[in-house]
């Protein structure tokens, strides 16, 4: 079986670097069990792993905003997933199409990206 090849953590995670399909462009980093990377691969839906709530979600669930998983790519070391996406609506929680938006210059953190979405109207508990 295919997760059979990959080396999860002693925490029984991988780590998952998700990138838009066709420009390669990093939108996220995420963490999957095993039930996650299968769920993933049988529905085409990015799914996870959360740390903190110790529980599995699809991305998109609550805002709308999936990723339909284009390709699966393993490193060299099969300790890393590298997945190819198309991103409908932003991947970052703060509203942003990457959660990738601050770049460091001259010593500071500067955001370079627009907001592609008002978290607080997605997001409301």
């Amino acid at each position: 079986m295919f997760v059979d090849t990959l080396k999860f953590a002693e925490s029984g995670l991988i780590p998952a670097v998700i990138c838009d399909h066709e420009t390669n462009e990093v939108l996220m980093v995420g963490y999957m069990n095993e039930e996650a990377v299968r769920q993933t691969v049988e529905t085409g839906k990015s799914t996870f792993y959360s740390r903190s709530r110790k529980k599995m979600w699809i991305k998109g669930e609550s805002s709308g905003h999936i990723q339909k998983v284009h390709w699966i790519r393993l490193d060299c070391d099969a300790d890393t997933l590298l997945i190819g996406v198309e991103q409908l609506g932003g991947a970052c929680h703060l509203g942003y199409r990457s959660c990738f938006f601050r770049e460091l210059r001259d010593g500071q953190w500067t955001v370079i990206a627009e907001k592609v979405f008002d978290p607080d109207s997605v997001y409301k508990e």
